[in-house]
């Protein structure tokens, strides 16, 4: 795509930084990210996710963007059979690796472009999406209502995002998500969704040097009808 052209006085230096990942698809980033350190993430369950999900009866669930499995392994710890996708095939074998070692069985994984993937509809009990945000191309909504799609009656689609930067931080790479704008993408039609928890909830961290710091979760839950 050719950048358009400005009639005045704005134009960009031949000096000016270039962002290294700005000409990488979301497969070459991602792979480029996990496979660039041993280890991306903590390997534990995000704590804002889990404090929503451990209130349901465990069932059958998916779980978008699943990265190293901390979510989906905490999920069948739990008594789910959950099924982790992730654009990522070095994070999902990590992920199939953890599952291995502690002989989760329900535990499962599988390397998918989430643009082009249609789930089998009314499959499962939950979906969850835990910081599905990306400094690269990301059809976030598209992605979320496609997934819902797969939920049966009563099932609950649990999205968890950051809603600002980290407290230290006066920048993030990923967009941040409004809550309130949030609901109103998903939570339609009205007919087909309830709404249970709509909200930001604050939540404490360390930063980079050790020192107590917070972040801000947004948490939508919804329920099919």
């Amino acid at each position: 795509m050719t950048a358009p052209h400005h009639h005045g006085t704005t134009h960009q230096h031949d000096d000016a930084p270039v962002d290294p990942n700005a000409r990488l698809s979301p497969t070459e980033y991602w792979e480029k990210r996990y496979g660039d350190t041993e280890r991306v993430w903590s390997g534990r369950v995000n704590a804002t996710m889990a404090a929503v999900v451990g209130e349901f009866t465990p069932g059958s669930a998916i779980d978008l963007g699943c990265g190293e499995g901390g979510d989906v392994l905490w999920l069948a710890e739990q008594g789910w059979q959950a099924h982790g996708l992730d654009i990522s095939s070095t994070a999902v074998g990590r992920a199939r690796a953890e599952a291995a070692t502690r002989g989760l069985e329900g535990a499962t994984f599988t390397t998918t472009d989430l643009t082009a993937w249609q789930p089998e509809p009314e499959s499962v009990d939950l979906v969850t999406a835990s910081f599905f945000q990306s400094n690269v191309a990301l059809d976030r909504t598209t992605i979320l209502r496609r997934a819902a799609s797969a939920l049966r009656k009563s099932g609950h689609l649990v999205v968890v995002s950051h809603a600002a930067p980290p407290s230290w931080a006066a920048d993030h790479p990923a967009a941040m998500i409004n809550i309130h704008e949030e609901v109103e993408r998903l939570a339609v039609p009205a007919d087909t969704w309830t709404v249970e928890r709509a909200e930001e909830i604050p939540r404490a961290a360390l930063d980079p040097t050790g020192h107590p710091g917070e972040h801000l979760d947004a948490v939508l839950v919804l329920r099919r009808r």
